[in-house]
């Protein structure tokens, strides 16, 4: 068994299984960024001219147009703050887009409605089928994989691509940043690398009941290669342009729109809010948070002591995540017994179904050695 060991820098450990630490003790998640990263990232300083020169771009295609780009608005600070950023500091016209995948918290609902009224700009919501929802998600608890966000994760850039490409909107701002998650969870802790409507459709296969006859569920490579390459369909990331700190960004929402903080990331969806603070680390060992912690320890918003001691306890407390293990038992149709049956079975990986990782990895290979993509994968 591979003795633990810890970043002497970041909070990120041998729960990776394939870390790895130079002489002194840094792990190659620090090293990425000191090497890949950190030279062509100001913290959003000195980047003005290029802002200005990506809205320019995005407002010469757009004209005419109702919109002349498209964000993914989920109520959560990065898409909140890029939405800010975009309407006000870019001076665009966005289409905000979101996703209704059965999961909102009331926070994040109040969030984007804040949003819509402060900014004065449009909002479509799609609402996915639930009995198909349900049962995506039920069938993928029974995989026993830990990639258990999968099925919102498609919903939310599936529809988003698919209603894109429909309106013939070519630009997509999106709020992934350096800032907050420059320190990517390998795939060991369910950070699969995208859609890959294989591994869906086997999984969906052994274990779901119903068809999916609308949900929508777009590969990885239709919307990187064909939307992206060939339709000409381009992404952008503002907030590497801005400068963007956790705090200051929410106080900076908060005193404009009212928009309110949650305690940690993702917690905009009550699903990756139970399945990051009590699926995944009680079932398979794994801390999302110790990858968030660590991006902010890089980015010099986070001490390492501070994030050892938030490390150190569960974000939520017993009595509440014991509620939401029976809330979402029940919104899934399933009893207490039958959930807690599925988190005892066995664990497995994405390596035990169909899949084409090989090829969504060659790809994301391919985008770091052409300079596209500056995190680490793996």
């Amino acid at each position: 068994m591979k003795k633990y060991q810890i970043c002497c820098n970041c909070i990120m450990d041998t729960s990776d299984p394939h870390i790895q630490f130079d002489a002194q003790g840094r792990c190659e998640y620090c090293n990425n960024f000191e090497q890949t990263i950190a030279p062509n990232w100001t913290s959003g300083q000195k980047h003005e001219a290029e802002l200005k020169t990506m809205a320019e771009a995005i407002k010469a295609e757009g004209k005419g147009k109702d919109f002349d780009c498209i964000i993914g608005l989920s109520g959560g600070l990065d898409s909140s703050y890029a939405a800010y950023i975009a309407k006000e500091k870019m001076g665009l016209r966005p289409l905000l887009f979101h996703v209704d995948a059965g999961w909102n918290t009331d926070q994040a609902v109040g969030n984007i409605e804040k949003l819509v009224d402060g900014l004065g700009l449009d909002l479509y919501t799609e609402v996915i089928n639930w009995e198909e929802m349900k049962d995506l998600q039920v069938a993928f608890l029974k995989s026993g994989i830990p990639d258990q966000d999968l099925p919102q994760d498609a919903s939310f850039f599936s529809s988003l691509y698919k209603f894109a490409r429909q309106h013939k909107i070519k630009h997509v701002i999106t709020g992934s940043n350096f800032s907050t998650e420059c320190c990517r969870e390998p795939e060991e802790w369910g950070g699969y690398l995208g859609i890959d409507t294989l591994l869906f459709n086997d999984i969906h296969r052994q274990f779901g009941k119903r068809p999916l006859e609308t949900f929508p569920l777009k590969d990885i490579l239709i919307y990187k290669l064909y939307y992206q390459k060939i339709l000409g369909m381009k992404v952008h990331h503002p907030l590497n342009l801005v400068p963007f700190g956790k705090k200051d960004a929410e106080d900076e929402l908060g005193r404009l729109f009212g928009w309110q903080r949650f305690q940690h990331k993702h917690h905009e969806s009550r699903f990756t809010r139970f399945y990051e603070d009590y699926w995944l680390p009680r079932k398979f060992g794994f801390h999302k948070r110790r990858a968030h912690f660590s991006s902010l320890i890089m980015t010099g918003q986070m001490t390492r002591e501070a994030a050892l001691e938030r490390i150190a306890s569960p974000e939520m407390d017993e009595h509440f995540l014991k509620q939401e293990f029976e809330y979402v038992a029940h919104k899934l149709d399933l009893t207490v017994e039958e959930l807690q049956q599925i988190f005892n079975s066995p664990n497995k990986t994405y390596r035990d179904y169909k899949n084409k990782r090989w090829m969504i990895g060659f790809g994301a290979n391919v985008m770091r050695w052409l300079g596209l993509e500056k995190r680490y994968f793996r």
